[in-house]
């Protein structure tokens, strides 16, 4: 079984279009979405309709959760940037509509996927201890297993830090996939709400799971070029 995990999209249908075109040349069998979909960027619908079309397991990111739940006009901003952000996201919420932020808001914070050794696959946004709270590739084994919680399962595969990185903690596997959609490698200037600062490379990771045990393969696609193939992307 193939796995193709991403994680914060944050709305960029360029990038995630990038990703699937070249992805889909190697027949995956699921697509694993670590939260953060479709906000701030410009193609927040288009997003979501791409990511259901593919029949994808998503879970709920900290965006997501702020998108579906809270209502801007009780927000009160203290910057100018904290402004525009609440401008994109009733923008956002506009184009989405009642019934895809219901479901944006329904989504699983964890999800469990069988692997074919035995094991299992938990999909998060940031730790299993917490959603909210991210597994960075600079955090010490203790640091990190504080937030592992009581029943991690075999992998954990999380998002939130948009910083990929594989790495072992005692037998369980910690995979971040880094981000799709905002991608710090060569961003060549930070982001604007809906459209600047185009990231240049789309994360994403191939997990193969067998009988004998998993591969994993952290990638990036480039996106100031034809997505023609995928680069290896050194593990962190």
């Amino acid at each position: 079984m193939l796995l193709l995990c991403v994680s914060d999209i944050h709305g960029n249908l360029d990038a995630l279009r990038a990703v699937l075109a070249t992805a889909e040349k190697r027949a995956f069998h699921k697509l694993l979405v670590a939260g953060d979909i479709v906000f701030p960027r410009p193609a927040p619908l288009e997003t979501w309709r791409r990511l259901t079309a593919a029949g994808a397991v998503m879970v709920q990111g900290v965006s997501d959760k702020a998108l579906a739940t809270l209502d801007p006009a009780n927000l009160h901003p203290r910057s100018d940037h904290e402004r525009a952000m609440i401008e994109r996201m009733k923008a956002v919420r506009t184009e989405l509509g009642d019934l895809v932020l219901e479901r944006i808001k329904r989504l699983p914070t964890h999800v469990r996927v069988p692997l074919e050794d035995g094991g299992e696959l938990l999909l998060v946004h940031g730790s299993p201890l917490d959603p909210a709270e991210s597994l960075t590739f600079d955090m010490s084994d203790d640091e990190v297993d504080a937030l592992i919680g009581d029943d991690p399962a075999d992998v954990i595969v999380c998002g939130m830090s948009h910083t990929p990185f594989h790495r072992m903690l005692g037998d369980i596997h910690i995979v971040n996939v880094g981000s799709i959609g905002e991608a710090p490698d060569g961003l060549p200037e930070p982001p604007s709400l809906s459209s600047g600062g185009r990231p240049l490379v789309a994360h994403a990771t191939w997990i193969e799971s067998t009988p004998q045990g998993i591969n994993v393969e952290s990638i990036a696609v480039p996106l100031d070029a034809p997505s023609e193939r995928l680069l290896a992307a050194p593990a962190r």
